[in-house]
């Protein structure tokens, strides 16, 4: 009898352990069904395993058809009037009988243009200085232009390129160098490209001041923050953006210290728009608005994972918001709005539902919501604050592609 009980205790006692791992397989069943992708979060599109293949765009139908608007101006390429060569083609014997046509009359038939660039050689030009020796015995000295400070050197067109190919086109040193070895005839080293950067940096730093000034001074700011890699190791790009400037900034670490650092005093007229990303919530400033599709992101990923009513009225709720946003033109945000209390009192009956206690994901959303409750609905009493952060991630967007092209930014 004793065995038969102790026999029970243990298939009981294994049971217990079993469902424990069933439970935790079937949770991982589920993460691994309804994986992160760039549609339903922040994951970067480059790092979807498998497109989805249903369309979630977060943009709704527009009610337009697709291609071109009315208004739309096209681009094509056009024959110009005054060319720089004209080849003349004429017929030099009748097809017929064979005359020489040399001095018969003749009328332009048809005309067609190619345009194309000339073959790139360097040009040298030298810069020389005399002594010219007066009738009172003293002796006058030219002077080189402030620019030309050594025997040789690269002009300002060169320069020019360069930056413009590191800075807008991303190429690394080593591209670049095979670029003007190639197409340009003109050996230039990597340490010299890296050298004509490095004064042009110098040179720009007043503006690049300038701009963190201007941004300061703005009543909205965008910020946002991206990983890459510098000299191989891990490091940060910071933006903080206002429809006219853009700064943006290399850091260390994606805390608090390089806010304080960048901007010591915050933002304390400016309503600041960003992700949630907890830095943020220490800069001082008006008021937060919280970047509703990346809100929306997340709900679509949570109504995936759960099959969450919560979240798809979530989703639905902020959708209604995004629509009274494109309604409300600027003289109506200072009026009271039926609409616009509708859609807070439904915000906060939504923030108060229980949920399961199982689902931890939506739970930690939901708790984190209730944490910045107020910041989820400024833009619907501010004209001219966004909905989302899509400046933000748009301004630091080539700090990525940079990346990609080069493969790290190097010191």
């Amino acid at each position: 009898m004793n065995s038969d009980k102790n026999r029970i205790a243990e298939l009981e006692s294994k049971v217990i352990r079993l469902e424990a791992i069933i439970e935790k397989l079937l949770d991982k069943i589920e993460d691994l069904t309804h994986r992160k992708n760039s549609r339903n979060s922040s994951v970067a599109p480059s790092k979807d395993e498998n497109r989805p293949l249903k369309n979630q765009s977060l943009r709704t139908k527009s009610g337009k058809k697709v291609g071109g608007q009315p208004g739309h101006e096209g681009t094509t390429l056009e024959m110009v009037g005054d060319p720089d060569q004209t080849i003349d083609y004429k017929p030099g014997f009748c097809n017929c009988c064979g005359n020489d046509l040399t001095n018969a009359p003749e009328e332009l038939l048809l005309k067609r243009q190619v345009v194309d660039i000339p073959v790139i050689f360097p040009k040298y030009t030298e810069h020389r200085t005399f002594k010219k020796t007066c009738s009172c015995g003293h002796q006058n000295k030219s002077v080189f232009p402030e620019n030309i400070r050594t025997s040789i050197s690269y002009g300002a067109n060169i320069q020019a390129t360069i930056a413009y190919m590191h800075t807008r086109q991303y190429l690394p040193f080593e591209r670049m160098s095979e670029f003007f070895k190639d197409v340009c005839n003109l050996p230039i080293s990597q340490g010299t490209i890296c050298n004509l950067l490095n004064g042009f940096a110098l040179k720009a730093q007043p503006a690049y001041d300038l701009i963190a000034k201007k941004v300061w001074n703005e009543k909205v700011v965008g910020t946002d923050e991206t990983g890459i890699k510098v000299n191989g190791k891990n490091n940060w790009f910071w933006t903080w953006q206002s429809k006219l400037s853009t700064f943006v900034v290399f850091s260390k670490n994606r805390g608090i210290a390089t806010i304080e650092t960048n901007f010591p005093q915050g933002f304390q007229n400016a309503v600041l728009v960003h992700d949630c990303w907890t830095s943020h919530f220490h800069t001082q400033c008006k008021t937060h608005q919280l970047c509703i599709a990346h809100l929306l992101r997340e709900l679509i990923f949570l109504e995936q994972r759960f099959k969450s009513n919560w979240a798809k009225n979530f989703k639905g709720l902020l959708y209604d918001a995004l629509k009274l946003k494109g309604d409300l033109n600027q003289e109506k945000y200072q009026d009271p709005h039926t609409e616009r209390d509708r859609i807070k009192i439904a915000l906060e009956i939504l923030l108060e539902n229980p949920l399961p206690e199982n689902q931890k994901k939506l739970r930690a959303f939901h708790k984190r919501m209730i944490k910045h409750k107020e910041y989820i609905l400024t833009f619907l009493y501010h004209f001219h604050v966004p909905a989302d952060n899509n400046a933000s991630e748009r301004a630091i967007r080539n700090v990525k592609v940079k990346q990609k092209v080069s493969g790290q930014f190097k010191t």
